[in-house]
């Protein structure tokens, strides 16, 4: 897939909706965004769930380790995750509340509760977050992963994140973050590409002070 190509439509969308927008676009260039549309709503909860609150670094050496318990499997099955032992669980590096949602994921999965990736596609965003949530452990922000990155839904924007809210702070030359529920509004403006705006948004560096001024 060309990226280029594929997203020119949101990239210059956002580019004329401001000069702030105009600039990052310049500065971090073609948007590449890269879902993984082959995965299953239960693979994609689980591996967000690895991933939560960690670097991509550690989330994917624990989706390695994770991995490694079940040779032979490109990635382990509802029932695999079901019938493992909490403490074997353990050594691959996931926490204690983790494992207990990974466990839940797996159950919910085998129960009808969480979707075939046909069956998701069928439904609206909304929906497969009210439904997924009910999972202890799992929250909206997991949802929206598989979302963006499994569904390839295109209006996606992770509101709750920390680096989509400081990305904006930076844009916008904020003293302060905005909070999601002002997140959510101004958003509105974005739509139907927020998902490239989030990709934008995580992109903002952020070392060297605001080098979009």
């Amino acid at each position: 897939m060309n990226f280029h190509t594929r997203y020119d439509e949101s990239v210059a969308f956002l580019a004329s909706h401001d000069d702030d927008w105009a600039r990052l676009i310049d500065l971090i260039g073609p948007c590449r965004h890269d879902p993984k549309a082959a995965r299953e709503p239960y693979e994609a909860l689980v591996r967000a769930i690895a991933y939560q609150q960690l670097t991509a670094k550690a989330g994917d050496a624990i989706i390695g380790r994770l991995k490694g318990l079940f040779e032979g499997r490109d990635f382990p099955t509802p029932e695999d995750l079901i019938a493992m032992e909490f403490d074997t669980l353990r050594t691959s590096g996931f926490s204690v509340s983790k494992i207990a949602t990974i466990k839940a994921i797996a159950q919910g999965t085998m129960d009808g509760l969480i979707p075939t990736r046909a069956v998701a596609a069928t439904m609206d965003d909304e929906t497969l977050i009210e439904r997924m949530v009910t999972i202890k452990g799992v929250g909206r922000w997991t949802v929206e992963m598989l979302l963006m990155y499994s569904l390839e839904r295109m209006d996606v924007l992770p509101v709750d994140d920390f680096g989509v809210r400081e990305g904006y702070r930076v844009l916008k030359s904020l003293p302060g973050q905005p909070k999601p529920k002002e997140l959510r509004e101004i958003s509105k403006a974005w739509s139907p590409h927020r998902t490239v705006a989030a990709w934008y948004l995580w992109r903002i560096p952020r070392e060297r002070g605001n080098v979009l001024a």
